[in-house]
């Protein structure tokens, strides 16, 4: 059986940051998808697009998409269709592969997604390791997860977020110096 680690932390606090930079260090031992924002010419955040670690991407949720039967969080309508394509056959591919399965994040609007929600299922009980990120408020699902033995969740900081990816490449058993 493998292992979890979930990070979380407050918006902001550079939960993404950090996996991005251990799914760098990991390079081709690494698969599977990180988030990140989509801002207009003002800065101001219209969305969010899932970007998977071997070249896929897709926008995941966006201003522009509220309108239809889509789910919505807050103020952006969720693109299932993305999220089912893009961020679970990234999950797929990288539990098929062996490699250290990456998902950033499990959050509101992945889990609209009961195939996001089976395939973390299955990576989590799977043989390879897991790295992901995880809201912080309760989600009777997301409560569940955190609960099972083989997950451990590290809540990040201000004063221990510069140090987390190397305590992490410890925790996959990776030389910190390798790639």
């Amino acid at each position: 059986m493998g292992r979890t680690l979930l990070l979380t932390g407050r918006p902001g606090i550079g939960k993404t940051t950090i996996i991005k930079e251990v799914a760098d260090r990991l390079g081709d031992r690494a698969g599977g998808f990180y988030t990140e924002e989509i801002r207009d010419q003002r800065g101001r955040r219209e969305g969010f697009r899932l970007v998977t670690l071997d070249g896929d991407e897709a926008v995941m949720a966006h201003t522009d998409l509220r309108r239809g039967s889509r789910p919505e969080v807050g103020r952006y309508g969720v693109d299932l269709a993305a999220v089912d394509e893009v961020g679970v056959g990234a999950l797929r591919r990288a539990m098929a592969s062996d490699l250290v399965v990456i998902v950033d994040e499990v959050g509101k609007m992945e889990l609209f997604s009961e195939a996001f929600r089976m395939v973390v299922r299955e990576a989590v009980v799977g043989p390879n390791p897991v790295l992901g990120t995880v809201m912080t408020g309760t989600h009777s699902w997301v409560d569940e997860l955190r609960r099972r033995p083989e997950v451990e969740v590290w809540v990040i900081t201000p004063e221990n977020r510069d140090a987390l990816a190397k305590r992490i490449w410890r925790w996959l058993g990776v030389d910190a110096g390798s790639k």
